[in-house]
């Protein structure tokens, strides 16, 4: 059984790496420090993991037509589209903006857009919901996959602990993808010219990904 649940656990992890779900956690988290950033990437993670959790068992339990979750890929897909084409644009018209004060002996590096820096958590929240909800929309659009792939490993039902398995290897990714850009925002992103590279980047890579999604 421990060697089934950590097959599980395994897939989990290779399923983590698509695209779409690594271009979300950037799109989300980039420009932040690192405790926002992991804030941000565990509710997407956990968004994704509950919803893929609540959706198994719930499929498990009813008949729901596949045009249904699959109607939540289409929504995250669209997300995902317009954050790159929003981050494109700030890129090029040269709204992102980078500023450092001291706090605490140590230099900060802020990022925002537009004219003023608003040191309010406003952005941060509206960042940390949104990464969640899409989280949870991937999942949902994801379930009815993983629920064959899992019936086909298990060759039985799919129980509670085997979904609970591939959703912590889908976690553990995503964490340490976010721990990734976390670095990246703090050791790269130390100049005006290197962010707009960045946000640039990212969005153009959203387009592709969220467009792909969607055909």
């Amino acid at each position: 059984m421990e060697s089934g649940l950590f097959l599980l656990f395994w897939y989990g992890i290779l399923h983590a790496f698509g695209p779409d779900h690594l271009t979300a956690i950037a799109d989300f988290s980039i420009g932040k420090g690192r405790r926002k950033t992991l804030f941000i990437t565990l509710a997407f993670a956990v968004g994704h993991g509950v919803s893929l959790f609540l959706f198994a068992k719930l499929l498990q339990m009813t008949n729901i037509p596949a045009e249904y979750t699959a109607y939540a890929d289409t929504v995250s897909s669209g997300v995902i589209f317009a954050i790159g084409a929003y981050l494109l644009f700030m890129a090029a018209t040269d709204r992102i903006n980078i500023g450092r004060h001291m706090h605490e002996g140590k230099e900060h590096i802020h990022i925002w857009f537009g004219k003023s820096h608003d040191h309010s958590d406003a952005d941060f929240n509206r960042r940390t919901a949104s990464a969640l909800t899409v989280g949870a929309l991937m999942g949902i659009g994801g379930v009815r996959g993983m629920l064959v792939t899992l019936s086909a490993i298990a060759h039985n039902e799919v129980g509670p602990m085997m979904v609970v398995s591939f959703t912590l290897g889908v976690m553990v990714v995503f964490m340490g993808f976010g721990y990734i850009v976390s670095l990246i925002n703090d050791n790269l992103l130390t100049s005006r010219r290197n962010v707009r590279a960045a946000f640039a980047t990212a969005g153009a890579l959203s387009l592709v990904v969220g467009t792909g999604m969607m055909v």
